[in-house]
């Protein structure tokens, strides 16, 4: 495996576990409203993100890389607002999906045939987070406050389904 690749696709995997954090810190703001719903969310993406990272160190593990895991940004625990905890988890995404872009663009640079397979998984993968909260932000700005209590509601539903390896 390129060692150039193979040590983009380790910070990455120590991206999506600081992003799992980063969600961390949201449900835990979130607690302190008791939106039950917007919590189970949060730790669902928490649980996400992982198995997204855990998919990269399997990844890595089969293609004899040597997987490191680093520190990380604390990260933001104090929010204003439900909405600003969704924005700002669009924003987080959106890098996320940068930086998937640009691993992508190295394996193809390079011929990488298996990394370029596994990424493309990643590239779905992004644009269904970013559609998820784009469609959440759509609807906590087209409820307002007073129905934020129906869409906490519906969010309880949403339930973890582990990722193939």
């Amino acid at each position: 495996m390129n060692k150039e690749l193979e040590k983009a696709i380790v910070t990455q995997l120590n991206f999506e576990i600081e992003s799992a954090f980063v969600y961390v810190a949201m449900k835990n703001y979130l607690e302190t409203l008791s939106l039950e719903g917007f919590v189970n969310w949060f730790e669902i993406q928490f649980q996400e993100e992982m198995a997204h990272a855990q998919k990269f160190m399997n990844y890595l593990n089969e293609r004899g890389g040597r997987v490191e895991i680093r520190g990380f940004e604390t990260p933001k625990n104090d929010f204003s607002s439900v909405l600003e905890v969704l924005e700002a988890s669009l924003a987080h995404e959106k890098e996320v999906t940068r930086r998937i872009h640009n691993l992508m663009k190295m394996a193809i640079e390079i011929g990488d045939y298996p990394s370029i397979s596994l990424l493309n998984w990643y590239v779905d993968e992004q644009v269904e987070e970013e559609d998820n909260f784009s469609k959440l932000i759509d609807k906590v700005k087209l409820v307002g406050g007073k129905g934020l209590f129906m869409l906490d509601k519906e969010l309880l539903t949403r339930v973890f389904v582990p990722i193939a390896k």
